[in-house]
């Protein structure tokens, strides 16, 4: 299951990054070109003026020539293509710039913004192309942080309504689970019948002035143990499950839909409203657990050398770290073998080293935060790690970004205050058995 952030791809190689001095220098290379260009379009008339646009900063809300202007100039950005939007967000973040900060000039073009028709919705867009483009339009930061606090207020959670949806939901809504799923991939409207038919869930938040988008959606699955692989999971063919006898809610897919929402966190009140609507729906629910990738464990791995693999899959740790061993292989190695033994029989040793591998990246910290996106996530609402599934997921997604593993994450509702607390120490909490296999 994802977290509430739509995830990159996992990289199955290292890839080398660029000089950060290099990067900087091209930003500001193509942020100088943006404003040369721009000057020539105002000079044109092509887009509105450097007086307009500090006009829409400027003016009181109830100024009537302002918000006119504010609505051509939607109305103008809409329309446009890649190259103008770029120039139409280097000239708010110019003349974003030209104000002392605290003045609320930002907050009052975006308050003037979401007046217009549809006005909420387009402020959730334009702000993906903020973060689309935070790289190369020179002062959009501050732009960004204006629009993410009132989009924060604007889409609290209990503004937000959770509704269920169902093979009798409307059909523009169904369409919108194949478009939005990140996590596992809605092949045909048969896959989709299945992941929404009587014995599953799917759960989604709407706002009442986006009612037909689902902002966030997580799917779930009913059995009577932990599930360990995804596949059956996913598996259109089986029979329906005897809803009476199902003790585990199973939570295999959470996705967002709004990249423009980027940072607002409200996936972890979803999982909990969808615990407690379970819980009235089914009462003889037990447990609550998760099916997740790892995405980015195959990366991690990559970049390990050889020296640093041996110190977590040798079981006498201080003799690995002793001694270095001729031909011993790196990470890169190592991910090519444990995704070959994923699509074969794998020898035991092979999948314990895969377990401690994946166990130890787990448990990496960075800035006081799990390292893995899912992880931040699950850990970061109170979960602990409870099991790892070898050969959980063999499609090619799968294979790249984890080697086909996945992890349980647990949520025992008693413990959810006690787990935050250790995390917060810089220790996930994990169960005995993911405890003996690191």
């Amino acid at each position: 299951m994802s977290g509430p952030a739509n995830l990159a791809p996992a990289r199955g190689a290292r890839t080398p990054e660029p000089e950060t001095d290099t990067v900087d220098a091209a930003a500001a290379a193509e942020s100088a070109g943006l404003i040369t260009r721009l000057g020539r379009l105002w000079e044109r008339g092509r887009l509105p003026s450097e007086s307009e646009v500090r006009r829409l900063f400027e003016a009181r809300l109830t100024d009537v020539a302002a918000n006119k202007l504010a609505r051509r100039w939607c109305e103008q950005y809409a329309a446009a293509d890649g190259k103008d939007r770029r120039l139409m967000l280097a000239a708010l973040a110019q003349a974003r710039g030209s104000f002392a900060e605290g003045g609320g000039e930002g907050v009052r073009l975006f308050k003037r913004f979401n007046a217009q028709p549809h006005g909420l919705r387009f402020l959730v867009e334009l702000r993906a192309d903020m973060q689309r483009w935070r790289k190369q339009v020179a002062g959009i930061q501050a732009l960004d942080k204006d629009l993410e606090g009132l989009l924060s207020a604007w889409f609290d959670v209990g503004l937000l309504e959770l509704r269920p949806l169902t093979w009798d939901s409307p059909a523009s809504l169904l369409e919108k689970l194949i478009l939005y799923e990140a996590v596992h991939e809605i092949k045909s409207w048969d896959d989709l019948r299945r992941r929404v038919s009587p014995d599953r869930r799917c759960y989604a938040y709407f706002h009442p002035q986006m009612p037909g988008v689902p902002l966030i959606f997580v799917e779930v699955a009913f059995a009577s143990h932990m599930a360990d692989d995804v596949q059956v999971l996913l598996d259109s063919t089986l029979p329906p499950q005897d809803l009476d006898k199902a003790r585990w809610a199973i939570f295999y897919s959470i996705s967002n839909t709004q990249p423009g929402l980027k940072g607002i966190s409200f996936g972890n009140f979803l999982l909990k409203r969808v615990v407690e609507q379970l819980l009235d729906e089914l009462p003889k629910l037990k447990s609550f657990a998760t099916l997740s990738p790892i995405p980015g464990f195959a990366d991690w791995l990559g970049k390990l050398d050889a020296e640093a693999v041996e110190g977590i899959v040798r079981e006498d740790k201080v003799r690995a770290k002793a001694r270095k061993r001729e031909g011993v292989p790196d990470g890169q190695r190592w991910v090519a073998r444990l995704s070959k033994a994923a699509q074969g029989k794998a020898p035991d040793v092979v999948k314990r080293a895969g377990f401690r591998l994946a166990a130890s990246y787990l448990q990496s910290m960075k800035n006081g935060l799990p390292l893995d996106p899912v992880a931040r996530f699950h850990l970061g609402n109170g979960a602990r790690i409870e099991r790892l599934n070898w050969a959980a997921d063999t499609s090619p997604k799968g294979l790249k970004q984890s080697c086909a593993m996945m992890v349980n994450y647990l949520y025992d509702l008693d413990e959810l205050d006690a787990n935050l607390a250790r995390l917060g120490e810089g220790k996930p909490q994990v169960s005995r058995g993911v405890g003996r296999v690191a």
